[in-house]
């Protein structure tokens, strides 16, 4: 069974037990902590500690590669390849990419533009039964390579998954900022809500904050010098 993400605390909290009973139903021999324990590994990517404020805070962020062509688009030069001089062009001004980082929002706009473009490209309209759910995890339009722009890796979408089937819409070519908006303010409030309960069941050590404050200890003894803020 596939516990739904949220996107609205007010829904997630309604949800709880519902989804509570669902899982009992579907996972036997286990226990609410085991639920929480899932329901953190949902959340905590959207999340980082704050060392000033000793609290959690909203940290919806993916790194991608970004790759393009140097020089192409301030000089528009191009190329022919079967010339013989193609073997050094290849190895001198080959596309290249740099790891940046995107919001989530701005990644699933970038995963609807690429679908958007895949319909197009093939000439093609989804069909009477289909929405864009039903293609955001469409290997080719995924992994596609173009000349310039966002490259995501197939691996980490597969964890982002739940976000994407919130947050994106079933028609349409734009993500809506309002509801990217209400995600940000909740997903603290999900967080602390899951190590409430967490705290309940006697298992606060499993916590987000307690997870995510000793990964940014451990990053800030590694660097060998203190931030306000660090996060994944």
């Amino acid at each position: 069974m596939e516990i739904p993400f949220y996107l609205s605390f007010r829904e997630f909290e309604n949800n709880y037990y519902s989804n509570l009973e669902n899982w009992f139903e579907n996972n036997r021999n286990t226990n609410e902590t085991d639920f929480l324990l899932h329901l953190k590994e949902m959340y905590k990517p959207y999340l980082c500690y704050n060392f000033s404020k000793d609290r959690l805070q909203a940290d919806a962020v993916i790194e991608v590669k970004n790759c393009f062509f140097p020089y192409h688009d301030n000089f528009g030069i191009s190329f022919n390849t079967n010339h013989a001089n193609a073997k050094n062009f290849k190895t001198g001004i080959n596309n290249i990419s740099e790891m940046k980082t995107i919001t989530m929002m701005e990644y699933a706009q970038h995963i609807l533009d690429r679908i958007h473009h895949y319909f197009q490209k093939q000439k093609i309209s989804m069909k009477e039964n289909e929405t864009i759910l039903d293609y955001i995890n469409h290997y080719e339009i995924i992994t596609a390579k173009e000349k310039t722009g966002y490259c995501p890796d197939y691996n980490l979408h597969q964890k982002k998954l739940p976000f994407l089937k919130a947050f994106l819409p079933l028609f349409g070519s734009t993500v809506d900022i309002s509801l990217y908006r209400n995600f940000y303010f909740s997903v603290v409030r999900i967080a602390d809500f899951i190590d409430a309960k967490l705290s309940d069941v006697q298992a606060f050590d499993q916590s987000i904050y307690s997870e995510l404050k000793s990964e940014a200890m451990i990053k800030i003894h590694m660097r060998g010098h203190s931030f306000l803020t660090i996060c994944n």
